[in-house]
């Protein structure tokens, strides 16, 4: 992680000093360079600020010379001070004593590194000396100024003569003054992450030395519990459970309920209570240990191309079969893609062949089929539980599907941090489907068929390519035709990799189309960004802000209030006093939530949502239903984008279907497709569960 932050940091405090260096009006830009470094001596150790020094150094030399080095070390030296003084805690106070002592030492040292490097100072003083000449020459040429040439003239020349005066007075106001915007700009900063923990979650025990035997199944953890923070919450508490070679299991359980940290722990870190038993290391991410695949796949992207990103990291002498690789995870033929043109479900593939080309003894599949249509879902399942017979790998899936549990040889459910008795509502039986949902199908919420209006938005042979022009051109959807009805509850189905995000991005405006027009109430809908609200697949990157009060502001606007963010709160049913809660504190479905409140907050006149339903569990799939049926009761245009067929009849009136970046009008007197077995998908409210405030009680 301090690699990572040296790299980071080290690289903006570089790209600061250069624009300062090569762009002559842009020289207070280097006042900002310090800021990066301060921000690695607050949160590092020593050594990673040294390491950044070095390296921001050696590249600075290289792009821009030495006089853009010595920036650095001066950079680094005012950046170290004001990091040190916020990781200690201490105030302004500090920082000026400190200005007071480390300003004349820093000018001193520009002063005997020009007195040493004797080219270089004959350089710089004839560069001042040319500099003073032609400001001097301008000057002349305005009759009435020329006592101001003569003054500008002498000034010059004692600049030149006595340099090293001026260059430590200079060099000691440029500390102070840069010790103040770094004071200044890393409070905002400081403040703005003093609740993100710097650690790595997976640090300490996952980590396996060079000669360490590998060996992480079986596996046995015996009264073990965890906590993130000394005096916090305990996240799990009482865990007993064993993994065997060669097992498929399940790991199931609400959003919030540990099953995350519970993997964490099975792929290597250290329990706070308990102990974990297994013949060697776990060895995460080396060959023939421990692989993860995590529930974001873009966060496990590290090669341009998919081909590149299978073998990333490997040994240079490990051969492996990529094609193959690829093809069993259902990415046939596409080595040469970048991965950045992937769609959410191929990069979720992706992140599972690379994990494969490690051979691992144990994969740990964090919600892998959360971004993956229905067909693509049962090819990722089949895969998975394949693994242990063709393989001998022991597989542990993370899932909120009951059908993905039911094709594993055990479940391991988890409750508030506990294992408890897996219920046998969420085991299908064969042959089972689910029941009418009360949160989606029962809901006593209904919407007048005459409540469809005017046409509002209208996107008109629509297309767009990625790349246009370049090898490696994309094209995401053509020659689009659709209307969206003020009032509409409209569904747009597709398998990954159709055009589905595209095509809501475009709907939003915050994608011009390349050919076709897409306008809102008649106008270009790129024109009017906002007006079409658009939720992301993956809300947490959506939510800007520390505090959830904040974030509904900051989303509504300036006329959003207190008492706007305790309406729309209730609205999406969540409590009042959810305002005052941090967003890192929150589940999975709470976040989703927040985001609608915020979205809503902005009285949008289309509500477009990416894939709402993806990654959250069955009563949290329900409560979402059930809101978006009651906002749409009350006349909000709502859009949605999934490759979920079920679970939405109480919320759209039509449905249409994307493939290969065309539009399909779906029949609607075509058979519903089959529901998931029982518990898969949609559970009602069980007793005691609120669903939706005013709708299920």
């Amino acid at each position: 992680m301090e690699m990572a932050s040296i790299a980071i940091f080290g690289g903006l405090t570089v790209a600061a000093i250069v624009v300062a260096a090569v762009i002559p009006l842009a020289t207070a830009v280097g006042l900002l360079a310090p800021v990066p470094l301060a921000l690695v001596a607050a949160r590092t150790r020593p050594r990673a600020l040294i390491a950044a020094s070095v390296a921001a150094t050696g590249v600075s030399f290289a792009m821009a010379g030495t006089g853009a080095a010595m920036t650095v070390l001066g950079s680094a030296l005012v950046g170290g001070i004001v990091g040190d003084t916020k990781r200690r805690g201490r105030g302004l106070g500090t920082i000026v004593l400190a200005g007071l002592v480390a300003a004349p030492v820093i000018g001193g040292l520009s002063v005997l590194v020009l007195w040493i490097l004797v080219p270089l100072r004959t350089l710089a003083l004839e560069a001042l000396g040319n500099t003073i000449g032609g400001l001097v020459k301008l000057i002349d040429k305005v009759p009435a100024l020329g006592g101001l040439a003569d003054t500008v003239e002498t000034l010059g020349d004692s600049m030149v003569d006595q340099w090293w005066i001026w260059m430590w007075v200079s060099g000691a106001l440029g500390t102070a003054l840069s010790l103040a915007v770094a004071w200044w700009l890393l409070g905002g900063v400081i403040n703005r992450l003093a609740e993100v923990p710097s650690e790595d979650t997976l640090d300490a025990g996952a980590t396996t030395g060079p000669d360490e035997t590998i060996a992480p199944i079986p596996l046995q953890l015996s009264g073990v519990g965890f906590r993130y923070r000394p005096n916090g919450p305990a996240v799990l508490s009482g865990i007993d459970l064993t993994i065997g070679r060669g097992e498929f299991v399940a790991v199931v359980g609400a959003n919030g309920s540990g099953k995350s940290t519970l993997v964490k722990l099975i792929a290597g870190r250290t329990p706070t209570e308990g102990s974990v038993q297994r013949p060697g290391a776990a060895g995460l991410g080396r060959r023939g240990g421990t692989a993860m695949v995590l529930q974001r796949p873009e966060t496990q992207m590290l090669g341009s191309r998919a081909a590149d990103d299978v073998v990333w990291g490997l040994p240079p002498d490990v051969e492996v079969d990529v094609e193959a690789l690829l093809a069993e995870v259902g990415l046939a033929g596409l080595g040469g893609r970048e991965t950045s043109d992937l769609s959410g479900g191929q990069q979720q593939r992706l992140a599972v062949a690379a994990a494969l080309a490690r051979d691992p003894v144990l994969l740990i599949a964090d919600e892998v089929t959360s971004m993956v249509d229905p067909v693509g879902r049962d090819e990722l399942l089949a895969l998975l539980a394949d693994l242990p017979r063709r393989r001998g790998i022991t597989v542990v899936l993370i899932t909120h599907r009951g059908a993905e549990a039911a094709a594993a040889d055990r479940v391991i459910h988890l409750d508030h941090g506990r294992v408890v008795d897996h219920p046998p509502q969420w085991v299908p039986q064969p042959g089972a489907v689910d029941e009418p949902v009360v949160a989606t199908r029962a809901l006593p919420v209904a919407v007048d068929p005459a409540s469809v209006g005017e046409p509002l938005l209208v996107l008109d042979r629509i297309g767009h390519t990625y790349l246009p022009g370049s090898p490696w051109a994309v094209d995401a959807v053509h020659d689009v035709n659709l209307t969206v009805n003020r009032g509409d509850g409209l569904l747009i189905v597709g398998g990954n990799g159709s055009g589905k995000t595209t095509l809501a991005w475009i709907m939003a405006g915050l994608v011009s189309p390349s050919t076709g027009t897409a306008t809102l109430e008649g106008r270009p809908v790129d024109d009017q960004v906002g007006q079409v609200a658009l939720a992301f697949q993956h809300s947490r990157l959506q939510l800007q802000k520390q505090i959830v009060g904040d974030e509904i502001m900051a989303a509504g606007g300036t006329e959003v209030g207190t008492g706007e963010v305790a309406r729309v709160l209730e609205l999406v049913g969540l409590p009042r006093d959810m305002a005052a809660r941090q967003i890192d504190s929150l589940s999975g479905g709470q976040m989703r939530r927040v985001l609608l409140a915020g979205l809503i907050a902005r009285r949008p006149k289309i509500l477009v949502l990416d894939e709402p339903l993806a990654g959250v569990d069955p009563y949290a799939r329900a409560d979402i239903v059930a809101l978006l049926a009651r906002l749409r009761a009350d006349g909000l245009t709502i859009v949605i984008i999934s490759h979920d067929l079920g679970d939405l009849d109480a919320v759209v009136n039509r449905r249409v279907q994307l493939t290969d970046g065309t539009l399909h009008a779906l029949d609607p007197t075509a058979p519903e497709p089959p529901s998931e077995p029982q518990g898969s998908e949609s559970v009602a409210p069980q007793p005691g569960h609120v669903a939706f405030r005013g709708v299920v009680e």
